[in-house]
């Protein structure tokens, strides 16, 4: 028989929510069914804590979660509990090659999300996912010192992905280097990634990782699929990262983060495979 599971840690984009951002009351309705059967449950995302206080609201998180893929462990109330922040070097070396390759570049730090174009790629998209407006610098020295994430943003998929190959050969041993989106390109500090934060928040809690279930649908997913004891992905997933799950579910689109709770999750609180 396998292990129980005691704790539930969810994704938000593309796995919680649909394309337009929506929580639907089937989701609301299945994190209820959840902590019905005993389950903790939190969320973890490549959002800041700021874009995630909604989510947190309406779903009653009562336990820390992790924002920017896990560089930032955060309270309930908002208080931010441990913070992983990107070298300078690394930093300034990113953002100059953003620059050369002409490709949008984006800056979390001091609490603030940060861009020097407003009209820019995806700015009015990440705007209503995170629910704040950014604050618009000619460029980013005064804080890269303390960057929490910078993003990589451009709906030129090959270019993204000649760009990722290029950074991770460059600081892939220096920096978390992850898609969180088809058209973003996440640098975080080398800690700051979804399994590491699992581990961590496991820990926080009590839990055992092989008692801790994951679902997620994006590649900086995959790093918390490694550690912990059940993984769920996403239908609408890219094949590299369906195969690092356990299971798949259906789409976020068609609820699919509610079919998993009742179909994958609830079943393995009691420890009987679903």
């Amino acid at each position: 028989m396998s292990t129980p599971i005691r704790y539930l840690v969810s994704d938000i984009d593309g796995t919680l929510v649909t394309r337009d951002k929506t929580l639907t009351p089937a989701a609301v309705d299945a994190v209820a069914e959840a902590r019905a059967v005993g389950l903790a449950f939190t969320v973890i995302s490549s959002r800041p804590p700021r874009g995630m206080a909604g989510v947190v609201e309406r779903l009653g998180v009562s336990l820390p979660f992790a924002a920017f893929n896990g560089g930032n462990l955060v309270a309930p109330d908002m208080t931010v509990i441990r913070a992983l922040r990107l070298d300078r070097t690394v930093a300034e070396a990113a953002l100059g090659l953003l620059a050369q390759r002409r490709v949008d570049a984006w800056v979390f730090a001091d609490g603030a999300w940060m861009v020097r174009d407003p009209k820019g790629a995806r700015v009015q998209h990440e705007r209503h996912t995170v629910g704040f407006d950014p604050v618009v610098v000619a460029d980013f020295t005064a804080v890269v010192d303390r960057i929490d994430k910078i993003v990589a943003v451009s709906d030129d998929a090959a270019a993204l992905s000649s760009l990722e190959t290029e950074a991770r050969a460059a600081w892939g041993a220096t920096a978390n280097i992850e898609r969180s989106q088809s058209y973003y390109l996440d640098f975080t500090h080398p800690q700051a990634n979804k399994g590491e934060a699992v581990r961590a928040l496991a820990g926080m809690l009590g839990v055992g990782l092989a008692a801790t279930a994951v679902i997620g649908d994006m590649t900086n997913d995959v790093a918390m699929f490694k550690v912990a004891g059940f993984s769920v992905v996403m239908g609408q997933s890219p094949p590299e990262v369906k195969a690092a799950a356990d299971v798949v579910t259906r789409s976020n689109e068609d609820d699919g983060f509610a079919y998993a709770v009742r179909q994958f999750i609830v079943p393995r609180a009691a420890g009987r495979d679903a």
